[in-house]
């Protein structure tokens, strides 16, 4: 309905054009959007103040003129506020309509073009391949993937990435800890290397290393060759032992990605110094005590930062522009990075970085997401330790807890700049105050009604239904139909916001809407046409929350 009434504005506007009431060549920027309150309409547009100055007219004579240009049947009327606001306030009419909208186009229901096919990147999750994943790296897949959703749903050619940091010291406490282990050694006995990885996952590596297994990551199979004294092998077979391992995870999360880039093939390729040599050349660089540096500070960053260290060796963040470079020369126009919060630090050098090599990388490019941090509660207790990972809550340890459904939709819930608190009580729990639980529940129900009826022998007829909403006049049939006609506003929303909780957030004020109605009426009623129309908006309800539930990876069960 948003745009149907920009469409009827610059209708107004043309049309007052041709009659000479404004210049020829003024064409506004305007907003419409909801008022908060419906005593001042359903919609509120700012047009006459943004033409004010253009035309040399007062903003309400303004008002005025295109309110009486206005001639729509979906419009109940128009009234003129403060300074020259215009609240449209729709009729039944509009809503029925938009109701007929959603029976119509079913699962495409909200989405719409404005991407234009544009390619965009999505990168999340890119955890190190050296444990199982924690509820952090739960929250970014959550959000990273529901994000990857919502963009597609919004027109975007979306690649969904992850980037193995499978290079670094880290890589190396991972060797030396599953050799550890290969050799009998215990995480508490001499010998256990002074950063090693201390989980009962390192048990299993090194068993399977021992067994000489072949596991299969990313297309490849590494077969172990179960020589203790091998680093190399270990380090191979280590590595492609735990991306296997989080790649089960992950699917079982419904989460699946389109690239899987190795941070060791920035190297082994190259292009690390490529990218060195090109920012040397760009004369962005300088020697300064054996190191080389990047005048980052030329770019907005609070220091120039050491790329080449004295002693030899690159600091992280060069790998990391590099990157980032290969990603624009793939010819991704746009490229958002959904990381934890503790990449902060990252954001100005990676950016300052692109900058500096000169080829055309535009300021604020890539664009970050980041996500704080998950605490998880069973009770009043905060749980801390995983037996298996040995010092963090794993993924796993809450899809097996509560369930994929629950685990998605609480990780996504909240905007990613606000810290989370995963209540497993809350998340298992089959009652209301479940917000999963609760929206499922509202989509159960219209499938339910749907059983009751086949079980009675009663047929429904659609067409009927639409054609007879006018008898649905109730305050909570109204309240269920313009809450329906928001999706489209909410899916536009959480795309230009990247938060996806923006659906989160309205599936839930949908599903009381929903079960405001079902409680407030009967559905099954002796009257065919009454039953028609009230199984009608039922359906197109149903429609809206499957649709919203998928953007968020969350299934809509038939029966609970």
């Amino acid at each position: 309905m948003k745009d149907a009434l920009r469409e009827l504005i610059h209708g107004a506007l043309a049309t007052l054009r041709a009659q000479q009431t404004l210049p020829d060549a003024v064409t506004p920027s305007f907003v419409v959007e909801r008022t908060r309150n419906r005593e001042h309409g359903d919609f509120a547009c700012n047009v006459a103040l943004t033409l004010a100055k253009l035309a040399g007219r007062k903003p309400r004579d303004i008002a005025t003129a295109i309110v009486a240009a206005i001639d729509d049947p979906r419009v109940e009327r128009i009234e003129i506020a403060g300074p020259g606001f215009i609240n449209f306030f729709l009729g039944a009419a509009a809503l029925h309509a938009e109701m007929a909208n959603i029976l119509d186009k079913g699962s495409n229901y909200g989405r719409n073009a404005s991407g234009e096919g544009r390619k965009v990147q999505i990168e999340f999750v890119s955890a190190n391949p050296t444990g199982p994943l924690h509820v952090g790296h739960g929250r970014g897949a959550a959000v990273g993937d529901s994000l990857a959703r919502v963009l597609d749903a919004n027109g975007w050619a979306v690649t969904r990435e992850f980037y193995y940091n499978d290079a670094g010291a880290q890589i190396d406490n991972l060797a030396l800890s599953v050799q550890s282990r290969c050799k009998g050694i215990e995480p508490e006995q001499d010998g256990w290397p002074a950063d090693g990885y201390r989980g009962d996952y390192i048990k299993d590596v090194a068993r399977d290393f021992l067994a000489g297994r072949t596991v299969h990551a990313d297309g490849q199979d590494v077969r172990a060759s179960g020589d203790a004294e091998d680093i190399d092998s270990i380090r191979r077979f280590a590595v492609a032992w735990l991306r296997r391992e989080q790649d089960l995870d992950l699917r079982a999360f419904g989460v699946e990605f389109d690239v899987y880039f190795l941070e060791s093939s920035l190297y082994s390729e190259g292009q690390v110094e490529h990218t060195v040599r090109e920012l040397i050349a760009a004369g962005h660089t300088y020697e300064k005590d054996g190191a080389l540096w990047l005048k980052t500070t030329d770019f907005g960053d609070d220091k120039d930062r050491v790329m080449r260290k004295s002693e030899g060796g690159y600091t992280y963040f060069v790998p990391d522009v590099a990157y980032h470079e290969g990603k624009w020369r793939r010819g991704f126009e746009r490229v958002i990075n959904e990381q934890g919060a503790d990449h902060h630090s990252t954001v100005n050098r990676v950016r300052a970085g692109l900058q500096a090599l000169d080829v055309g990388i535009p300021e604020g490019w890539p664009e970050y997401v980041l996500h704080q941090m998950v605490t998880v509660m069973r009770g009043d207790e905060e749980v801390k330790l995983s037996k298996r990972a040995g010092s963090y809550v794993t993924l796993r340890d809450l899809i097996d807890e509560v369930g994929r459904d629950a685990t998605r939709y609480f990780l996504v819930a909240r905007k990613t700049d606000s810290q989370l608190i995963f209540d497993i009580d809350l998340a298992r729990a089959q009652t209301n105050d479940n917000p999963v639980y609760y929206i499922q529940y509202a989509h159960a129900r219209v499938c339910s009604v749907h059983r009751q009826l086949a079980e009675r022998g009663l047929a429904t007829d659609a067409s009927a239904g639409l054609g007879a909403l006018h008898r649905l006049d109730s305050e909570h049939e109204r309240a269920l139909m313009s809450e329906l006609s928001r999706y489209p506003e909410v899916l536009e929303a959480a795309a230009a916001n990247l938060d996806p909780q923006l659906v989160a957030q309205y599936l839930r004020e949908l599903a009381a809407a929903f079960h405001g109605y079902y409680n407030a009426h009967q559905f099954i009623v002796d009257d065919g046409v009454l039953r028609d129309a009230r199984i009608a908006l039922a359906d197109a309800a149903r429609i809206v929350l499957c649709n919203g539930l998928d953007l968020l990876g969350v299934s809509a069960p038939e029966s609970m």
